[in-house]
């Protein structure tokens, strides 16, 4: 793999560091193939229960404009189809984090700006530091957005919000970004490490199917009726309590001790 990325996998957790800290992590080609290779291995990783994405220094600076400018003066056309086969690998990885079966986070400190914050977004969970600045910057360089960005913006925040954030390209804080729900904590930027461990920690020692079964349910809720959501409901439950993590998770509560959970 590239040092685009840097993979560490400890105690069931598969922690993907973006490894270009003198770009601020900027999306180059290379970074795009590797962080997706990550990101594909980490889905189809059965030993892998939680998933964390991170940058060294910062998040994301978004793509690589100095890349970028080297393709300005190419034929029109050319550079279309060039930024086509470029996205579908950078949309790759968003499909990746959304499918996979097991809860990923991002760990988000300073610059996250247009596929950072577009890759951040896509994450099942937020953790942030106080330092850390977001903005989806596309409409600052000319271009629309890209990321699933679009999808999940109003999602989050409401059509109106989401318009403003994409149309005027302007900085959120992390504070602002916590009151909006695009991040669920904030933490002093010392402790952005100690606390995304132990929050990864956390979820790993969950039940990993069952978070799982939970992710795909609140996916698929925006896009049905309540009655089917309602059957979907039950028969996840149903499996789930066919298996051995709910005989543990009764048990411990009832025997007042902390339960155990597998992967399944």
């Amino acid at each position: 793999m590239s040092n685009a990325t840097v993979v560490n996998k400890k105690d069931n957790i598969l922690t993907i560091t973006m490894n270009r800290p003198i770009a601020l992590n900027a999306l180059n080609l290379e970074m795009t193939e590797a962080l997706n290779e990550a990101i594909c291995d980490a889905e189809q990783d059965k030993e892998v229960r939680c998933v964390v994405i991170r940058g060294s220094n910062h998040f994301m600076a978004g793509g690589d404009l100095k890349w970028f400018a080297k393709k300005l003066n190419e034929v029109p056309e050319k550079k279309r189809i060039e930024f086509e086969r470029l996205i579908e690998k950078v949309h790759r990885m968003v499909i990746s984090i959304r499918r996979m079966p097991k809860p990923v986070v991002a760990s988000v400190n300073g610059a996250t700006a247009g596929f950072g914050f577009s890759l951040a977004m896509a994450c099942d969970l937020i953790i942030a530091s106080d330092s850390a600045v977001f903005t989806l910057a596309y409409v600052n360089v000319g271009v629309s957005p890209d990321g699933g960005s679009t999808f999940s913006l109003p999602r989050i925040v409401g059509a109106k919000k989401a318009a403003e954030i994409a149309f005027l390209g302007d900085a959120l804080d992390a504070a602002t970004a916590k009151e909006l729900g695009l991040v669920n904590w904030v933490v002093r930027t010392e402790d952005l490490e100690i606390e995304t461990v132990k929050l990864a920690t956390r979820l790993a020692n969950g039940p990993t199917a069952v978070i799982g079964r939970t992710k795909s349910l609140l996916q698929q809720s925006h896009n049905t009726t309540l009655e089917s959501q309602l059957h979907a409901e039950a028969m996840n439950f149903s499996v789930s309590a066919s298996e051995p993590n709910f005989v543990e998770g009764v048990s411990a509560f009832i025997g007042k001790c902390k339960p155990k959970f597998k992967r399944n």
